[in-house]
């Protein structure tokens, strides 16, 4: 059994695969609590493997993305393994990059919280195929020396968002700033809050 806030489907807001329609698991539970987090993860219901492969087959998308919470507190090779199996679709996650990676993940988006508002959160991941920073002022240089990133990782980064409508537009403004003054980087919104769906 495995906790599930939600099922659903949607085109993805964030980074590389932007616009992509894709069923999103969301698995309740997280072993970090940024005080910027913007989802209520942690309620959920208990879900059997089968039950998931029936909600996801319910969509024609052909990407899944785990996410959460920690999806990665949730999941294991055969998990992985019986969703590729039975619902034909890729697979990609969001993770923290704290939790090692079961392998047959098809894209693996980490978003380190190393050195965000004096948390320490090393990552474990062994590979990402992309970073997606949030921005909250801090130093960008140490993304590149994770161990995690190759030349070939995408590097994204994205505005901080708060409720605080002035605060959301400094964020938003200081990473227009920083994406433009290093091209190493390219810019990452929620397209989702703009268009207003999940």
């Amino acid at each position: 059994m495995r906790k599930i806030n939600e099922i659903f489907y949607s085109l993805q807001g964030e980074g590389h695969h932007i616009g992509f329609p894709s069923v999103f698991i969301r698995f309740s539970g997280c072993n970090l609590k940024c005080p910027f987090c913007d989802t209520e993860h942690e309620d959920g219901v208990f879900f059997n493997d089968d039950d998931i492969v029936h909600a996801v087959n319910l969509y024609e998308a052909s990407w899944i993305v785990l996410t959460g919470g920690e999806p990665a507190l949730h999941i294991d090779e055969d998990f992985i393994r019986l969703l590729k199996r039975a619902t034909g679709k890729k697979i990609a996650i969001e993770t923290n990059g704290t939790i090692p990676l079961p392998k047959g993940i098809d894209w693996i988006t980490i978003s380190p919280k190393d050195g965000i508002c004096g948390m320490s959160a090393n990552v474990k991941a062994e590979h990402a195929d992309e970073l997606k920073i949030v921005d909250v002022g801090q130093d960008l240089e140490q993304y590149f020396n994770l161990p995690c990133r190759s030349e070939k990782t995408l590097m994204y980064l994205q505005p901080c968002y708060v409720e605080d409508e002035a605060i959301r537009e400094s964020n938003r403004l200081r990473t227009l700033r920083r994406v433009l003054s290093d091209p190493r980087w390219t810019l990452s919104v929620q397209l989702h809050r703009y268009l207003g769906i999940p």
